[in-house]
């Protein structure tokens, strides 16, 4: 328990000391999630199952291409799959998710 409080603690001032650099990376996840969701509106259609579908798989895709590429890396070295694949989909989805509902504008 004490050490993962003082975990907490130390990451939570390595991203206060890195806000600058965190904030720039949230925004290149939401950049590409905004690329991914216009290159898709021309695959599905302008409904609501097709504006359903575009937003799944923008914001599904995103997550599983970023894990992707270390677990590629990963087993060109050791020749057998990258134990945390999950983990690190998990935690890019959680922050997409996040920044996602912090910029939603609600049109009501």
């Amino acid at each position: 328990m004490i050490k993962q409080t003082l975990l907490l603690i130390a990451l939570s001032v390595a991203i206060v000391l890195s806000m600058s650099h965190a904030q720039t990376g949230v925004q290149y996840l939401l950049n590409a999630h905004d690329w991914i969701s216009q290159l898709l509106t021309d695959v599905f259609s302008g409904g609501n199952a097709g504006n359903l579908a575009r937003g799944l798989i923008a914001l599904l895709s995103i997550p599983i291409l970023i894990a992707f590429v270390p677990a590629v890396l990963y087993w060109m070295v050791r020749r057998h799959w990258f134990p945390y694949f999950m983990e690190i989909v998990w935690v890019v989805w959680l922050v997409q998710a996040g920044a996602l509902m912090v910029m939603y504008n609600a049109t009501v």
